[in-house]
């Protein structure tokens, strides 16, 4: 992985919920625009007036002090997201501002790549530790399918290339699986990133949302991806995950390196998630299923630091969600219905 900063972080006391989550991670969405219209997560008829306008998106003043608060409460981990985060033209002091506070561990950044190759360098010099890409298919149509006719397979990897030469080692491949889509992608996608160095991850699709007309005979179950990989690579499952890790690690017999299993749909993960996400629209969100956030857009502009402080906390201790496990029927067998967009929280 790239080499992420040893910094000597104070110890505060952990800010736990219902469940004895602790609170660690963020996950911040810049935008919920995208130069992309991937079905899973913004396909087309999302109507552009009920995205955020340019003028309301969260200021990097507004975002530095989210940070600063959300490291109070233990966080050590934030990665940006969309909608695409490289539409901010002001990303890059979004990044140096925050890696400016010396509180955070781990910054990283997700995007579909198409953008990458002229800013992966200045992002890198900004303070940026890792970065992550959406990558669905290697065939130049069938991705040309999967990002809504608005992109060009060659552009991704010559932005992850670009992101390589500008000291990103190693960088998460996203892969979002869909029966009858893209599922065929699979294998090539393996054999294109054996012995790069990234890890290439598969994700079941998942009901986030509810405008992706979600159908659990879309899901392709994690456990059949490996069983088609590893019959052309031999796999070895990797201990060590660590709590609030989404995905599963396995390495190729070989030594070709390793993929990961992200399967929210058949491996529930809920007991172990300690992410909170502040949306596009200046609210948070306890879960990526959450059907409603809570505004704290006015906190953050006025500069209440400490009343934002008490929100959060209060929050994140009264948590209890627990939606995957709730949908697979191991905790409730009910099912939340109008969920918050993906895009607008950033997956």
């Amino acid at each position: 992985m790239s080499a992420v900063p040893q910094l000597s972080l104070p110890v505060v006391p952990e800010t736990l919920d219902t469940l004895a989550r602790p609170l660690r991670d963020v996950r911040i969405s810049l935008l919920d625009q995208c130069n992309f219209r991937c079905p899973y997560c913004m396909p087309f008829g999302v109507p552009a007036a009920s995205m955020v306008r340019r003028a309301n998106w969260l200021t990097v003043d507004e975002i530095e002090r989210f940070v600063r608060v959300a490291a109070e409460h233990g966080v050590r981990k934030v990665r940006l997201t969309g909608g695409e985060p490289l539409l901010r033209d002001d990303l890059e002091r979004i990044v140096e501002r925050i890696a400016s506070l010396g509180v955070i561990a781990d910054l990283a950044l997700t995007t579909n790549g198409a953008l990458l190759t002229a800013r992966a360098r200045s992002l890198r010099d900004a303070g940026l530790d890792r970065l992550t890409v959406s990558l669905d298919a290697l065939h130049p149509q069938v991705f040309r399918e999967m990002s809504g006719a608005r992109g060009q397979v060659a552009d991704v990897l010559a932005g992850i290339d670009a992101a390589v030469a500008a000291g990103f080692a190693t960088l998460k491949i996203n892969t979002v699986v869909e029966r009858g889509r893209n599922e065929d992608q699979v294998l090539l996608l393996a054999e294109h990133f054996r012995g790069s160095g990234h890890v290439l991850r598969f994700i079941e699709l998942m009901d986030a949302g509810s405008c992706n007309a979600w159908r659990r005979e879309q899901v392709v179950p994690s456990s059949e991806l490996r069983e088609r990989i590893g019959q052309r690579w031999p796999l070895h499952s990797i201990a060590g995950v660590q709590r609030g890790d989404v995905a599963t690690r396995w390495a190729y017999d070989d030594g070709a390196g390793e993929i990961g299993f992200v399967s929210s749909i058949t491996q529930p993960f809920c007991g172990d998630c300690t992410r909170l996400r502040l949306g596009a629209d200046g609210r948070l969100y306890t879960c990526l299923f959450a059907r409603s956030g809570t505004d704290v857009r006015a906190s953050l502009a006025a500069g209440e630091e400490l009343v934002l402080g008490r929100i959060l906390g209060n929050l994140w201790r009264g948590r209890r969600d627990r939606y995957s496990e709730m949908r697979s029927g191991v905790a409730d067998p009910r099912v939340t219905s109008s969920k918050v967009e993906m895009y607008r929280v950033g997956g």
